[in-house]
């Protein structure tokens, strides 16, 4: 059976990256750019950035856990108050280009647009070397990766093929590190859910809370049993609402009731996985 562990610093067992994604009303507007003209829709992702990201800012300084902030360069510029707050209280900054886009869609110049559009506004607002890159939902091409390191930046967290971070040798001859995500450890798939435009098509959402706390804990389980790589993916607008949070709460009490547990940023991971693979 494949159990090979990451060789992680002396006595950890497990790493947790706690990771949110400020998309706001973006990731409406992508689904649908006629949403401009519905302030119902945009209002639910609105809602993360007015009241979901304080809660979420206040959990993890109560227990002293720095996450990685993924900001499209458009929430930088809308919300630079909100995103300053964030970089303030010592939390990373990583990029999530510049308008929630698809980058897969878009040619070779126009993703590089984005991506340094996004770094220019986070800049502006942070003054601050951005070095993770995060694509919004839909899909990337490697050619995005390779466009990432070409503006600069040093690790992605995308791909799902792994649960350990590793330095993804790209065809070019280029290295970017990645730390790799998955679905089932990410609200908004669970919770997110509109009417018009339909989300998710068909409906038939939202999950039961109890019932997401436990797929999150067992997968925690997994990663510290098998000394691998935890990152937990949330939007404020879903895991912020005061029903929810509570969720982010046990399972941080959690996770930390556990020995040799790293709560690291993405910046940490990249510097270490780069530092061993040498």
């Amino acid at each position: 059976m494949y159990s090979e562990k990451m060789n992680w610093p002396e006595g950890v067992k497990c790493a947790v990256a706690i990771t949110v994604n400020l998309n706001a009303e973006l990731f409406w507007l992508q689904i649908d750019p006629s949403c401009i003209d519905k302030p119902k829709t945009l209002s639910l992702g609105q809602y993360g950035m007015n009241r979901g990201l304080d809660r979420i800012l206040g959990i993890l300084e109560e227990r002293n856990i720095k996450g990685t902030f993924f900001t499209p360069g458009w929430i930088a510029e809308n919300y630079s108050d909100e995103v300053k707050r964030v970089y303030d209280r010592g939390h990373e900054i990583g990029c999530l280009a510049y308008k929630h886009e698809n980058m897969a869609l878009l040619s070779e110049d126009e993703q590089r647009e984005a991506i340094k559009k996004g770094l220019k506004a986070i800049g502006d607002v942070c003054e601050y070397k951005v070095k993770g890159f995060r694509s919004p939902e839909g899909e990337l091409t490697e050619k995005t990766l390779m466009l990432a390191k070409e503006c600069g930046l040093e690790y992605s967290s995308n791909l799902s093929c792994d649960d350990r971070p590793y330095v993804n040798r790209l065809s070019n001859g280029e290295i970017l590190g990645e730390i790799p995500i998955h679905w089932a450890n990410y609200d908004l798939p669970y919770f997110a859910f509109n009417y018009n435009p339909a989300f998710p098509k068909g409906q038939g959402r939202i999950a039961n809370y109890n019932g997401v706390l436990s797929n999150w804990k067992d997968e925690f389980d997994g990663c510290y049993e098998y000394g691998l790589c935890y990152v937990l993916q949330l939007d404020p607008a879903t895991i912020g609402a005061p029903g929810r949070i509570s969720l982010l709460e046990d399972l941080l009490d959690y996770i930390m009731e556990k020995d040799g547990v790293w709560f690291a940023t993405g910046e940490e991971l990249n510097d270490y996985i780069c530092k061993i693979e040498r």
